[in-house]
């Protein structure tokens, strides 16, 4: 098998409600800038990270996988991923210019695209080629009835509805601010109050507040989430911030969360040995595809701390990857690409169904290229 061509493209997809907001952002669309990676076979491969769908950046992306991995790529086998994730990342030229960023990122969807195509020429959907088991259990939280821009309101209508779906856990989001600017910590216990209620004994709840804390704020916030019983707090303080988070790991009885805006196997080493971190979330469209994303996930393993991939459905080959890992037990649901996946995502109570198709379950409906495609 040889690989022919590269078939770039960009999605902007709306997301739920017409738009979502949370401590940091307010965005409307979710941006899946990819690659389908051709070959001599017929067996195509897809793979795309996740962006804020900012068009310019995404090109950027684009631009990356045709002019300076394609070249590197076109005529090469794609079942040897583990070598040629090595050439790319390697390659003395593209390493100057980043080791993380936009670089990371495209070498994120050409990995995935790479893995995909393995599985597909395996014949096995990519959780078995990797060792895991049909019998796997992996449950669903649901984050998409949690954003700052619900009211009270909205927010227990969204939970409740969750609940009566099967779901045992739900994610919210804090950092809410006041007509001034300033942090509303006030409405963000509320919240987790009124939801913590609403819940059933047993029953988790996780709070997110998407790096948009200052130190002093987290320290404060923390504290007073230990009394509802939060499962964990997530992105609490800057992302790349390691001494604040080791210490608000050492202070707080609610353990911290991160991972989504961690870029390399280097960082997540650094973040695990300063014991900041007790649930690593490590995404496989962020580090430099399925490749890195095992090495984290085995890198946590070994410290015996749970991994927790970012988004499962709308990053399809996170649910293959948590049901093969033996740290991952939990998966995050945020259904606004359902629509655009040949074998989409399902929950039914309260878990993930296994898919059963081939692949890394990241190919694309035709229908859903066309209609969400941007930038011709």
């Amino acid at each position: 098998m040889r690989i022919t061509a590269l078939e770039t493209f960009v999605l902007h997809v709306p997301v739920s409600g017409g738009g979502i907001a949370d401590g940091s952002h307010q965005v409307a669309f979710w941006g899946a800038p990819g690659v389908r990676i051709h070959t001599d076979t017929g067996l195509v491969g897809t793979g795309y990270t996740g962006t804020h769908a900012h068009l310019a950046s995404d090109r950027m992306i684009t631009s990356c996988i045709e002019e300076a991995y394609g070249p590197l790529l076109i005529g090469c086998d794609p079942r040897e991923v583990q070598a040629l994730w090595t050439r790319l990342q390697r390659h003395p030229p593209l390493q100057w210019v980043g080791r993380s960023g936009i670089t990371h990122l495209a070498h994120a969807a050409v990995d995935v695209a790479l893995w995909d195509l393995k599985a597909q020429a395996a014949g096995e959907p990519l959780w078995r080629l990797l060792g895991g088991g049909a019998e796997q259990r992996l449950e669903a939280y649901d984050t998409d009835g949690g954003w700052l821009n619900r009211s009270d309101e909205q927010l227990l209508r969204e939970t409740e509805a969750r609940l009566a779906q099967g779901y045992r856990a739900v994610k919210i989001k804090v950092g809410s601010r006041d007509a001034r600017g300033r942090f509303d910590l006030e409405r963000d216990l509320r919240r987790v109050a009124l939801i913590r209620a609403a819940l059933p004994s047993g029953a988790r709840v996780m709070v997110d507040a998407n790096g948009a804390w200052d130190l002093a704020t987290a320290l404060e916030a923390g504290r007073a989430l230990a009394d509802f019983g939060v499962t964990w707090l997530e992105e609490p303080i800057w992302y790349d911030d390691l001494p604040g988070h080791a210490r608000l790991a050492r202070a707080l009885a609610t353990p911290i969360a991160l991972g989504e805006q961690l870029y390399t196997l280097d960082a997540f080493r650094d973040f695990i040995d300063a014991g900041a971190v007790h649930y690593v979330q490590v995404d496989a469209v962020r580090v430099a595809g399925v490749s890195e994303w095992w090495r984290v996930a085995e890198l946590a393993h070994a410290h015996h701390l749970p991994v927790v991939p970012h988004i499962g459905d709308m990053m399809q080959v996170h649910l293959h990857l948590a049901l093969a890992h033996p740290a991952c037990t939990l998966l995050e649901h945020i259904p606004w690409m359902r629509d655009c996946f040949v074998e989409p995502a399902s929950v039914v109570d309260g878990c993930f169904v296994v898919p059963e198709r081939p692949g890394a379950g990241t190919a694309l409906r035709d229908e859903a290229l066309e209609r969400y495609h941007v930038g011709r």
